[in-house]
């Protein structure tokens, strides 16, 4: 499902309308706080001590609003162009990959949003353009280019997916009540579990230098 949040508002008249950055602000508040599920028109709506028909001029509908939620939350994650000329491609992708991780971290409620839409908003169209310039920059084929920022993309978006289940936590040090049959585990316990955070930084570095393979050279 692919979703793309219109630059107009639409209003009517009637009910003096809220402002469109307010209703973004409360929406990203209602989902930190209480998560993807919580979000709802009627929710939105009380929580502004509004009506459902306020937020209609604004949005068709939640699957509107939700696109426009997640665009204004993408936008937390840009990466400024003079940052990235002083970077090497791979610095450049291993730098985007970390500030939309980040985001994700800060806004845990949003990565389920995003399980069944593409994000075509300007600050997911805009990151989506500098991933995928950066890379046709460096060399890569168009065909590479392209596989290579929608699988940073997914990459990312599946250890985010994790953060909201709360799997951001390292835990406690675990162990089978038996271990005697898992030497190798056995072995390697007190190193378990790997923080989430760590676990994706290192994944990440194994991508990149992937990538540097198929572009030809590190």
């Amino acid at each position: 499902m692919t979703t793309r949040p219109e630059l107009s508002d639409r209003r009517s008249p009637g009910r003096p309308p809220v402002p469109l950055e307010r209703i973004i602000a409360t929406a990203i508040q209602i989902l930190d706080e209480e998560g993807a599920d919580a979000l709802s028109m009627r929710t939105l709506a009380r929580r502004l001590n509004s009506g459902t028909a306020t937020l209609y001029r604004h949005f068709s509908g939640r699957a509107e609003l939700v696109a426009h939620v997640i665009d204004g939350v993408l936008g937390e994650g840009r990466v400024e162009p003079e940052v990235m000329r002083t970077l090497s491609w791979s610095q450049a992708c291993e730098t985007l990959a970390h500030a939309m991780f980040e985001v994700f971290r800060r806004h845990p409620g949003v990565a389920p949003l995003l399980v069944d839409q593409v994000p075509v908003g300007p600050h997911a169209m805009a990151q989506r353009e500098q991933g995928i310039a950066l890379l046709l920059d460096a060399g890569f084929s168009p065909a590479d280019a392209a596989q290579t920022w929608a699988t940073l993309a997914r990459y990312v978006l599946g250890f985010a997916i994790q953060l909201a289940g709360g799997g951001s936590e390292a835990g406690e040090p675990w162990a089978a009540p038996d271990m005697s049959a898992f030497p190798a585990t056995l072995s390697v316990v007190e190193h378990l579990p790997i923080p989430l955070e760590r676990e994706f930084a290192f994944g990440l570095n194994l991508l990149i230098g992937g990538l540097g393979r198929l572009r030809g050279h590190d």
